[in-house]
């Protein structure tokens, strides 16, 4: 049913007031390397050919969001509460910051999580600012 209701969200854009208090938040790779101090878990919602591209940043979980065709992969939302609950913060980054900016907007305001980070231009900025990646 998340599934269903994320994919209406993405295909209308539409928004609701119901969760109000949450908000994406964007952030710069400096901002990001902080909230990894702190522990907050990054989740890499790219395609598994742009992991093998570009590599990934040490850490992240890997769950593919939108296949090579821009749908939703069916199996996200559950993929994604298996790591993070509405409730945790959590730092999405796929190539552009596009992605995490369309997913970071529907999980805050239609799915209940409350603390939402999108990497602004997303792993181009991180890999064109001299961040390490792994493969």
């Amino acid at each position: 049913m998340r599934r269903l209701i994320l994919a209406a969200i993405l295909a209308t854009g539409l928004s609701t007031a119901a969760f109000a208090e949450a908000a994406l938040t964007n952030i710069d790779t400096s901002a990001l390397e902080a909230l990894m101090a702190r522990g907050v878990r990054v989740v890499d919602i790219r395609t598994p050919a742009e992991w093998a591209e570009t590599g990934t940043i040490a850490g992240a979980q890997k769950i593919m969001a939108f296949d090579e065709r821009g749908k939703l992969a069916p199996d996200f939302i559950e993929r994604l509460s298996q790591v993070v609950k509405p409730g945790d913060e959590v730092a999405l980054i796929c190539r552009s910051g596009n992605r995490t900016a369309v997913l970071g907007k529907a999980l805050t305001e239609q799915l209940g999580y409350t603390h939402v980070y999108s990497v602004e231009k997303g792993m181009k900025r991180w890999i064109g600012d001299g961040k390490p990646v792994v493969r």
